[in-house]
């Protein structure tokens, strides 16, 4: 097997590893592809993709394409358990514990739709928890036999002490108080963000799934925003029953790509990938042998484009050759607190966690609008066209706790400057929405 590796390579924009990096900043941009008018402080939504990771993707293509049989059926493997290997150490587990698929909606859809569910079992979410893992909660509620959805109260700002006696209370709530169910074998699973998306704070996940353990309940971790955001991360210490995170976010790789980590202990609660591949055994079949290789499995669920998977490693290079974990989030954390400050003072208004506790590489910053004024798909709309198209920019804009808020996120190409542009483009944008408002 020949293997591409993501070094430098003469040919293709890798060579740019010859080199050492710009500093930080502006000058950060000449590594990614953005229009030259665009002010990319939305990082956290889809990530965004380096020059050389997206060159060395091209080449496997290229790659791929000279002779797809080789690749799909032969080579491919290899590059799959390299990236495995690799990501195993970065977040502290074992590579058999872990599998590509393709975001982390994708790989939380996958646990909760393995369990066969019954009467009395409990499912855990909170009211910030991100739409199409609440709306899967609620779909599985909705479907015989109909496990109840317990939804956590979570109300920003607060802070990791109030949440850690709050999630505690409510695990006691549900494992202690309902006496109509008597069946020793009841499931709850909680599903837990490891950083939230709007707002886009951390949560105290570590101690919540300690919670969750003591407790007997399942824990789910929501980790969408965590590697390449989130230092020091080691699940083999944690141990959460299962955890999930995109690579295509904060860790630069390829649109769409995440890892899916299942310690040992909970393979054999995961009896098909999603779809189910070719490879799946039935226990009525004839040469059924017991609970499948869990990797295995993962392996082959269809033809897709590697790529995306495959990048991560190429990802990984980059942020090594840029100075490591600790240089990028020491820079990024730093802007996205001095950035929300700065915006904040423009628009008058304040930072959701002033003490910066809640804050990693994303800030939320109230926006000028009154709190009597509904979220609706109109001003969703005229938000988002007017910063996209009138101002060339975008961050998120969104309604809780009874205050509009925005989610700035702080990366590499950043700098306290963009954060006064977006302040123009927010008090324009919300002059506007008054004015639909007062229709």
């Amino acid at each position: 097997m020949t293997v591409i590796k993501s070094a430098p390579e003469p040919d293709d924009a890798t060579q740019i590893y010859n080199k050492p990096p710009p500093p930080f900043g502006h000058a950060a941009l000449a590594l990614f592809g953005f229009s030259p008018n665009y002010v990319n402080l939305n990082h956290g939504s889809y990530g965004s993709l380096p020059l050389p990771v997206r060159a060395y993707c091209d080449k496997l293509t290229d790659k791929i394409e000279s002779n797809p049989d080789l690749f799909l059926r032969i080579d491919g493997i290899g590059y799959l358990n390299r990236v495995r290997e690799r990501v195993a150490k970065f977040i502290g587990a074992a590579p058999d514990e872990c599998v590509i698929v393709n975001n982390a909606s994708h790989g939380i859809a996958t646990i909760l739709r393995n369990f066969d569910f019954h009467e009395g079992d409990i499912l855990v979410g909170t009211t910030t928890t991100y739409g199409s893992v609440s709306q899967t909660l609620k779909y599985l509620a909705d479907r015989p036999p109909h496990p109840t959805l317990s939804t956590f109260n979570l109300q920003f700002p607060t802070t990791h002490a109030e949440i850690v006696r709050d999630f505690e209370q409510h695990i006691e709530q549900l494992t202690n108080t309902d006496h109509t169910v008597t069946r020793i074998d009841r499931k709850i699973i909680a599903v837990i963000d490891a950083i939230v998306s709007n707002p886009g704070v951390s949560l105290p996940w570590k101690e919540m799934v300690e919670i969750c353990r003591k407790a007997g309940v399942i824990s789910l971790v929501d980790a969408a925003h965590s590697m390449g955001q989130e230092l020091d991360i080691d699940l083999s210490e944690v141990q959460p029953d299962f955890w999930v995170s995109n690579g295509h976010k904060w860790l630069f790789s390829k649109r769409g790509s995440a890892i899916l980590y299942v310690p040992k202990r909970n393979q054999h609660l995961i009896k098909s990938p999603i779809p189910t591949p070719v490879t799946y055994r039935s226990p009525y079949d004839d040469d059924y042998k017991g609970s499948q290789d869990f990797v295995m499995l993962f392996n082959w669920t269809g033809t897709i484009d590697y790529a995306p998977y495959l990048s991560i490693e190429a990802a990984m290079d980059f942020r090594e050759w840029l100075g490591g974990e600790r240089k990028i989030n020491e820079y990024t954390h730093t802007l996205a607190i001095a950035g929300g400050k700065r915006l904040a003072e423009r628009l008058g208004t304040s930072v959701l966690d002033p003490d910066g506790e809640l804050t990693l590489n994303m800030v939320n910053v109230e926006l000028p609008l009154p709190g009597d004024i509904e979220y609706s798909e109109e001003i969703h709309e005229i938000i988002m066209k007017n910063l996209l198209v009138e101002w060339q920019t975008f961050v998120p804009a969104f309604r809780h706790n009874e205050r509009w808020w925005v989610r700035c996120s702080a990366q590499i190409w950043n700098e306290i400057s963009d954060f006064d542009l977006i302040a123009n483009a927010l008090k324009d944008t919300c002059a506007k929405v008054k004015e639909f408002a007062r229709k």
